[in-house]
């Protein structure tokens, strides 16, 4: 992700304004600066995370409480349902019991701060105010997509569903340890359907549940779809193994694989590619953490150098949900503001972003993952 301001007459005269030895004119010409910026961080929060592709948002006024009526949104033959959400940010994501009532929404403010020394602002340096303002975002969006992953994997890690009569792992493991094959995708869609059965135990409303509608994998499973174009995808081992495993799938599948670099979905679920999953890379050992035992391959513990997950999200429930406050005054939701801690002889000037939000899983029903 990279700011850039474009080099007009009015930006650089802005930001000379800034280093102004007028007070009244420098300040009048930080806080225009800061409203210019508040708003195209909000948009670019928006747009460069994974995690809002999962999320959908409601706002609430900032030092109000949100809340979310539990009772709109589920049937449950057992009046509770299982949510998972941080209490601070950073902090260990809960499982949360709650009956059927008004659920408050633990919420927590993401800030951070960049200074520039006054010069480059005098000179016009519009690439180092970029840079600055850039790495402001980054720090923020980092933050968010890490609170926000959080969530997910520790209802991964734990959730477990009664299904007829068994509790049932949200997770599978691979047919072949280490390999990834249509058949897991196969068997993960038909997890799915059995875990969302519907309050009275038949089958769910397709219009509030679909099953599984998206894929975060890593580049190294993308890899492996890659090579559905040429290696045999086959389990059923007759005659005999040697011969039946060989099938490879029908020539245009494959060359449609092979033309476009990889499929982009697979039964109709669309794959996304996320550098954080992988053997040893943050997000998979995040699921190492919270992950239960005996969750992998041979009932063995998950172990983060030698098995990965594939995350299967069912967007159509609507169960990600992300709290994000107004600003009384502006009504953004991303809050830029003049740093004023510098004092004249430091000979700098500087900003900070903020925003309080909550994230929650209503019903980890939604959420299923391969264990490969």
């Amino acid at each position: 992700m990279k700011l850039k301001l474009t080099e007009t007459p009015e930006q650089i005269e802005l930001i000379k304004a800034m280093a102004s030895n007028n007070k009244l004119t420098s300040a009048e010409a930080q806080e225009a600066f800061a409203a210019f910026v508040s708003d195209i961080t909000q948009q670019v929060l928006k747009q460069a995370g994974t995690a809002g592709l999962i999320y959908s948002d409601f706002t609430f006024d900032e030092d109000d409480s949100p809340s979310i009526p539990l009772d709109l949104y589920y049937g449950t033959d057992v009046n509770h349902v299982q949510v998972w959400y941080q209490n601070m940010a950073g902090g260990l994501p809960s499982s949360h019991i709650s009956g059927m009532q008004e659920l408050k929404i633990s919420t927590y403010r993401l800030d951070s701060a960049v200074n520039v020394l006054k010069k480059y602002a005098r000179r016009a340096r519009l690439d180092v105010v970029s840079a600055a303002i850039t790495r402001m975002a980054q720090e923020i969006l980092v933050k968010q997509e890490r609170n926000a992953w959080a969530v997910i994997l520790k209802a991964l890690g734990e959730a477990s569903t009664n299904v007829n009569g068994t509790a049932t792992k949200h997770t599978i493991t691979s047919t072949t340890q280490n390999v990834l094959q249509l058949d897991d995708f196969n068997r993960l869609l038909t997890l799915t359907k059995r875990l969302n059965n519907s309050f009275a135990g038949g089958t769910a409303d397709p219009v509030y549940s679909k099953g599984v509608t998206d894929l975060f994998l890593s580049p190294e499973m993308k890899e492996q779809i890659r090579g559905f174009a040429y290696q045999p995808m086959n389990t059923r081992a007759y005659p005999n193994s040697d011969e039946s495993t060989a099938v490879p799938l029908p020539d245009s599948v494959r060359e449609g694989i092979y033309r476009s670099g990889g499929d982009q979905e697979i039964y109709g679920v669309t794959l996304h590619e996320l550098n954080e999953l992988g053997l040893a890379y943050k997000y998979n050992v995040l699921f190492g953490t919270f992950a239960t035992t005996g969750i992998a391959a041979a009932a063995a513990n998950f172990n983060t150098t030698t098995d990965e997950i594939v995350i299967g999200i069912d967007l159509t429930r609507d169960s990600y949900r992300r709290a994000i406050a107004r600003n009384a005054d502006s009504g953004a939701t991303v809050v830029t503001q003049v740093d004023d801690q510098w004092v004249s002889r430091s000979e700098k000037i500087g900003w900070y972003t903020s925003l309080e939000e909550g994230r929650v899983l209503l019903d980890s029903r939604s959420t299923t993952a391969l264990v490969i």
